[in-house]
């Protein structure tokens, strides 16, 4: 008897577009989905909000950056998410990343207008930048994925059913550069198999290269 072929699986992503780890694993999902049955649906969190309980703690430099320009992007983006609908925000996300991170560009409000644009957006969705109108949405969408991890994690956070169909939830995975075709999938079955494992809450190794951004 031929195998049947796996039902497809929804994999849900939250990102903040200012993370250059979680763009790479946003690109690693982006090669996952051509090699296994997988669909990803983005969402978006929040560094800045993430980090308000301990924003006392975080070196003055950064401390500044979250709660400043760490607020601007995700607030355009969920301003989109609000007003065009979910589905902006893959293209968004990558419009946006690819400016922030491959290209290096300053995180501004001609950066962010020069995505949207890409995006097929309304530059005018800039002015959520410096707006606390969408907070609430942000706030929300944020606990969402949170809640799914824990707190003493950062972005990004995927959820996606395991297995057995209840659902799996975890962050990262952390790697550079980001896997292409097959290796892309093998990662996701390997990643698949530890995060489903009852019990298991961790495998880590201390950061000895730059994100890379090939």
């Amino acid at each position: 008897m031929t195998p049947q072929p796996a039902p497809r699986v929804t994999a849900d992503f939250w990102f903040d577009p200012a993370c250059p780890w979680a763009w790479l694993t946003s690109r690693w999902m982006l090669e996952v989905q051509k090699v296994r049955p997988v669909d990803v649906r983005w969402h978006v969190m929040s560094l800045a909000v993430l980090n308000e309980p301990k924003i006392d703690e975080v070196p003055e430099e950064y401390r500044e950056y979250l709660t400043t320009t760490a607020w601007e992007a995700v607030r355009v983006c969920i301003a989109a998410a609000k007003e065009h609908g979910d589905d902006v925000l893959g293209p968004l996300y990558t419009a946006l990343g690819t400016r922030f991170h491959n290209q290096g560009l300053p995180r501004d409000r001609a950066t962010i207008e020069a995505a949207l644009e890409e995006a097929g957006l309304p530059t005018s969705l800039a002015d959520a930048a410096g707006s606390t109108a969408h907070d609430e949405e942000l706030r929300l969408s944020h606990k969402e994925g949170i809640e799914k991890v824990g707190q003493d994690v950062g972005t990004p956070i995927i959820s996606v059913p395991g297995p057995s169909g209840s659902e799996v939830a975890f962050f990262g995975p952390v790697v550079t550069p980001a896997p292409r075709g097959e290796a892309a999938g093998r990662l996701w079955d390997g990643t698949l198999l530890v995060a489903s494992t009852p019990g298991f809450f961790e495998l880590k190794r201390t950061r000895t290269a730059e994100p890379s951004f090939e």
